[in-house]
């Protein structure tokens, strides 16, 4: 069964820096899209930001120009890099990735928390 795992978050300071990681096991194919997406409590999960298997990428529109996705070319391997961090972005991070033809997989989460 496939799953994907995530690492990465934890406590940081308002300004700060966090880099995610997701990997991909028991997976014999390469995913078509893999990205990361974020959820507060009582709220909708939203996007953060996705790639596809040729490298293009889609932001949401509260971390443009901070946050960067970038994924290993051999492997299913994610990350986000999260740079001048703000109390809004705290939540729970989960990986997600996709295969051309519908199946989408979920990682448990980890959580990113920010302080003022």
């Amino acid at each position: 069964q496939v799953q994907l795992v995530e690492s990465g978050g934890g406590l940081v300071q308002t300004g700060g820096s966090l880099t995610l990681s997701c990997v991909a096991s028991r997976v014999p194919f390469r995913f078509n899209v893999m990205g990361w997406y974020r959820q507060i409590p009582g709220e909708e999960r939203e996007l953060v930001a996705v790639m596809t298997s040729n490298g293009q990428t889609t932001y949401g529109d509260s971390v443009k120009g901070r946050f960067t996705i970038s994924r290993e070319n051999t492997g299913n391997k994610i990350y986000l890099r999260m740079n001048i961090l703000q109390p809004d972005d705290t939540a729970l991070y989960y990986c997600n990735a996709a295969t051309s033809y519908g199946a989408e997989y979920w990682g448990q989460g980890t959580q990113v928390t920010v302080s003022s």
